[in-house]
Parts: structure tokens; sequence; C-alpha cells
């Protein structure tokens, strides 16, 4: 079955066939974005007010500190000139991405198929003809200096809770720049990695020393590991009265990681439910503790990990030029999700339901 896809761009709506796939798309145009997708047979977007603050900061972020990411101009010198004067009011990215999405949200809805449901990918890009034709910014002129692109197209979630369902990932890259922020370019930047891609490999893992695991190219890493012991009083460092005799690790967001949505809601899970957790990179090197591990974004929400894949020999392998250069380690984890993976996502799909911004509001627009 092939997907439908829908792009809205400066005014004019492709189908199918005439609307790139999202990767493209992202690849040649700058801005940031963030990617939500429908719940239930289409009747809900999923977490899209977290969605819509967290596309305000990323486009905050990259007009300050990496304008050449979110306008395209071939003046970067002027560009860095004019990146402090963009204040983002986040109703105003608000307004501009209800406008779109109530142009093409509906048209998408009539076309899927029952038991699809919708990726939804918002890009925000700079306009730098508008930019420096305002003298002061306010809230209104930034209406106009920002462009909004929305991608849309039919998308079938994993099922949670089936072995065969697990990823299998592979260490292989350096970490992100400007992590704060979520923007297009990264797709590009990351294409390189592909070759040292593992055949039947997922995702693709970060790190900067080969040990400390940030996080995916397009996902959150969590790793569930047995707590540290005291060998004095055989006591579990930390809060050894808690029911779990383990603890969530996922590197913090100072390591240089995205903070992503569905990663905080991890946080927050387990903060509501007593889950031991610390924000810190998972080290290879204490990979025989680790019991369970999962990735996390906003179209998988969870998924469990089957197996992790890292070179054995760190710096040799930035100079492999295939996979099949490189020596690996496994580590293979038990067959389906483990108990701590399993109450974390039964936790996310209750917080969808609450969560949940109902179609019907578009439709209604």
């Amino acid at each position: 079955m092939s997907a439908s896809r829908f792009l809205l761009s400066h005014g004019i709506l492709l189908r199918s066939s005439d609307a790139p796939p999202v990767k493209d798309f992202l690849e040649t145009h700058p801005g940031a974005y963030t990617t939500s997708r429908t719940h239930n047979n289409a009747s809900w977007l999923l977490f899209w007010e977290r969605h819509m603050k967290r596309l305000s900061e990323s486009i905050q972020v990259l007009s300050n500190f990496a304008p050449q990411l979110l306008f395209k101009s071939n003046n970067s010198a002027v560009l860095s000139r004019s990146s402090a004067t963009l204040p983002i009011w986040q109703p105003t990215v608000q307004m501009l991405v209800d406008d779109s999405i109530c142009k093409v949200l509906p048209i998408a809805l009539k076309e899927r198929n029952d038991c699809e449901e919708l990726a939804i990918t918002t890009l925000v890009s700079g306009n730098f003809e508008e930019l420096n034709a305002c003298e002061t910014v306010s809230e209104e002129s930034v209406s106009k200096i920002l462009d909004v692109h929305m991608h849309i197209e039919t998308y079938v979630p994993p099922t949670f809770g089936i072995p065969k369902n697990g990823v299998h990932l592979a260490l292989v890259g350096h970490g992100r720049n400007v992590a704060a922020a979520k923007y297009s370019d990264w797709v590009r930047i990351r294409k390189p990695l592909e070759k040292l891609r593992p055949p039947s490999v997922t995702e693709l893992l970060l790190s900067n020393d080969g040990d400390q695991i940030l996080e995916g190219c397009v996902t959150n890493f969590f790793v569930v590991c047995c707590k540290v012991w005291d060998s004095n009083d055989g006591k579990a460092l930390g809060d050894y009265r808690n029911k779990y005799s383990i603890e969530v690790q996922t590197a913090p967001i100072s390591d240089g990681v995205l903070p992503g949505t569905i990663r905080q809601l991890v946080l927050e899970i387990c903060r509501s439910e007593g889950i031991p957790f610390r924000e810190v990179a998972p080290s290879w090197s204490e990979h025989e503790i680790w019991e369970e591990a999962f990735i996390t974004n906003s179209l998988r929400l969870l998924q469990h990990v089957d197996s992790i894949q890292v070179p054995t020999e760190w710096k040799s392998a930035h100079h492999s030029k295939t996979w099949k250069d490189i020596s690996w380690t496994k580590k293979q984890f038990q067959d389906g999700p483990g108990m701590i993976t399993t109450v974390i996502q039964e936790k996310i799909m209750e917080k969808a339901v609450l969560e949940g911004y109902p179609i019907s509001n578009i439709n209604a627009c």
C-alpha cells in the first residue's frame, strides 16, 4: 500500500507523487521543525500543545545562535548581524501553524484508509527579505517573517509489545551541534552516517567518545540498568527503599541532546511512578548491567530495543567506508519489552489520551 503525501508550501498544495518524501523536503529547506502524528484512527493529534511550544523554542534558539539554520541566505555575515533581533511569540507561531493545518489536514483525512494514522511535520523557516524590510520586529511583523510549511503523510504505527517489533541500534556517529533546537539541516548532516549502518539496524546512535551514548539520529535513547550496590552494606546507592531495584538513564540536555517531547514525558512518568532515573549518558562500558533499553520519538512514541552494537575500535570506525570495515561488539536484550519499558509505555498512552487535541477542532476551523 503506497503512502499518501501532502505538502502545503507558500500557499501551494502538492499531493502524492508531486509531494516529495519528508526527508527530501527537509533536506532542501532550512528551518525549525517538529513532527507529530494522529492517534486513535486519526481522531486526535498527539501532544500538539507540547509540540507547538517546542517548535517556538527551536525557532528562538536558531534565531539567536544559528540564524543560517533558520534563514536561507548566501550572506551569513548579514544573518549574524540580524540574528538577535527576532523575538518569537508562541501564540503567533500557533496562529500561523493553525492556518496551514486547517488547509491541508481535512484533505489528508479524507484520503487516508482506515487504521492509518497521519504523520504531520511542520517546518518554520525565516523569510530574510521580510526581515530586512522591518525596521523593528513586532508580533505582527513576525507573522510575515516566518514561513510555515506543512507536510502530511500516512503512517502505520508499530504495535507495542510484540517481540519482533523491537529495534536494533548501532553506534556510529558524533553528537549534533545546536542540539537545543530541532532543525531541518540535520537531515543533510546525518546522511554520511548511513554508509556505516549495518543491515537490519533500525536507528543509529551518537556518541562523542564511543562510550557515553547521547541519543539516536531521530530518537532519544534510554537504558534500564541495575542499581550500583554499596559493597559495605549491600544496599543500592540512592533510594534503596524504592520498589524498583533499577534506574532509568538517559543523557542530559547539557550533554548536547535534543530535548524531545516524548523524552520529557518519560522523565515525568518516572517521577510520578516512583521509578528511579538519572539524567546521565548511558555508558557502554557498563552495558553488562543494562536490563532493558528503549528509544522514543514522536512517531514511534516508545519502542523497546532488541540489540545494540558498537565498534570495538571507536577511532578507526570513523575512517571506515562501510559497516563491513568495522569490527562490532553486540549486546542482545531479552525477547520483547521488559517490565519498566512496559510500564512507561502504558503511561505514555494514558497521557496521549489526556493530552490529545481533537481533530474535530481543526475540521471546524
